[in-house]
């Protein structure tokens, strides 16, 4: 088995080896993942962080040795929408809450690369109260199916993305979120940073949102946005309807 590590700001992964392929999810900077399948044009890969599989652009991912994979520190990360890293005198755009794989003194480095890093970093803290705060930074970032950085985001993306940040693993997907947690009976005990989802007629969950105070949620649909908040659903303040069905309210971490 072949293990490797995205060198690019963002990488698409798509569910099957070509360019016209549904985009699954995405890599960020500094993810690191293990090659299970090798073509000329397409690699299958297996996402380190949250077991996600898909087809990547081999030409996006820098080969890493098992023990430097193994032993790699990833524990800071970008704080801003955008952020600068440099490599040989050319510039590299980072979104929010890229890895920066063994960062010490304003450098980076794996394999053969070594980066500066003109910007501010921080460490996964689990404070709930950094959810909301986190969150808000997103705001506006436009909807992308698949996506999850601030050029680009759905709504699962968002909520993984958040919680990393806070230093809570959570699954890729809406449905596989739905299953972690403390299910609350009521709307009234939830909390800023609680997470609540939406199913559709069939009974599906396809959607999720984090909870804000006051009758809130942020959640990414069209952009990532605030809407009101109740029993019913999402109630959409564009359109003057409800968009999205309240299946349950969760919470992951107190």
């Amino acid at each position: 088995m072949n293990f490797g590590i995205c060198q690019v700001s963002v990488a698409p992964v798509r569910a099957n080896n070509s360019d016209s392929s549904e985009m699954v999810t995405q890599l960020l900077f500094g993810e690191k993942v293990e090659i299970l399948e090798c073509e000329k044009k397409w690699w299958k890969i297996k996402a380190d962080f949250d077991g996600y599989e898909g087809f990547v652009d081999p030409k996006q991912i820098l080969i890493l040795e098992e023990d430097e994979y193994k032993n790699l520190v990833s524990s800071f990360y970008t704080t801003d929408s955008f952020n600068l890293l440099v490599e040989n005198d050319l510039p590299l755009t980072l979104p929010l809450g890229a890895s920066l794989p063994n960062f010490k003194n304003n450098e980076i480095s794996f394999g053969n690369k070594k980066f500066s890093y003109l910007g501010d970093v921080m460490q996964a803290v689990k404070i709930k109260n950094l959810i909301v705060e986190l969150a808000r930074i997103y705001l506006n970032v436009p909807y992308l199916w698949g996506g999850k950085s601030t050029f680009g985001i759905d709504c699962s993306g968002l909520v993984q993305q958040v919680y990393k940040l806070c230093g809570h693993q959570l699954p890729r997907d809406a449905s596989q979120q739905a299953e972690i947690g403390e299910v609350l009976s009521f709307l009234e005990e939830a909390e800023a940073g609680d997470l609540a989802f939406f199913d559709n007629a069939e009974g599906k969950i396809i959607h999720v949102g984090i909870i804000l105070e006051y009758g809130k949620i942020l959640h990414a649909h069209g952009k990532v946005r605030i809407d009101p908040f109740d029993t019913n659903g999402i109630f959409n303040t564009d359109s003057q309807e409800y968009s999205h069905k309240l299946r349950f309210i969760k919470r992951v971490f107190n």
